[in-house]
């Protein structure tokens, strides 16, 4: 009986695990790259920039993402308020 109960809590929770946590096009983009970020660099500014917040753009994250192929939902910000440093 105990063996089924934890069998039956495993299993919903990677039920969750596989079907709640993204979208059909999430999951596309995580099937055409093999990491989670292109780079440390890309890792560093998606940490910096989490959903919710408002965006900290700078001119070397834009030439860091052209350049390193940066994947993901892109952040827009106006021309005035892309930061210097």
């Amino acid at each position: 009986m105990r063996t089924t109960h934890l069998r039956l809590l495993f299993g919903l929770g990677a039920l969750v695990l596989f079907t709640g946590c993204a979208t059909g096009d999430e999951w596309q983009t995580w099937k055409e790259h093999p990491t989670h970020f292109a780079s440390g660099d890309h890792m560093f500014f998606s940490t910096r920039n989490r959903e919710g917040s408002s965006p900290k753009v700078t001119r070397q994250d834009i030439a860091q993402a052209r350049d390193q192929g940066w994947w993901g939902k892109p952040i827009t910000v106006s021309q005035e308020a892309i930061l210097e440093r």
